[in-house]
């Protein structure tokens, strides 16, 4: 069984940063990728930032040059680094891992995290 567990949400005023942690455990053989996505409320989950394995990152228009993703191959844990936050980054910021097998000869599965509340507020 995979499970993707989010650490270091929390509240932050304008300006200030957030470590965002994201562990994946169980029997993993490989990730093709991993990332970060985020659903603030009324509003379609989107993409955030997404690390391929072995690639380089890729980041929503709106956090480019803010937030910076990054990842432990070892660990198989995703982070995101967030600074000079705004309050609209105010969501439910939710891990992702794709691309993921169990076994060589396993087929590939998404899977997802429970979601970590960020909000950004003075």
């Amino acid at each position: 069984q995979v499970q993707l567990v989010e650490s270091g949400g929390g509240l932050v005023q304008p300006g200030g940063s957030l470590r965002l942690s994201c562990a994946a455990s169980g029997s993993i053989f490989s990730i093709s990728a991993m990332g970060w996505y985020r659903q603030a409320p009324g509003k379609q989950r989107e993409l955030v930032a997404v690390m391929p394995t072995g690639g380089s990152p890729n980041y929503a228009a709106s956090v480019k040059g803010r937030f910076t993703i990054s990842r432990d191959y070892v660990k198989n844990t995703v982070y995101l680094q967030m600074i000079s936050l705004k309050p609209e980054d105010t969501a439910v910021y939710y891990c992702n891992a794709n691309g993921l097998r169990l076994s060589v000869l396993g087929p590939p599965g998404e899977y997802w995290g429970q979601g970590t509340q960020v909000t950004v507020s003075s």
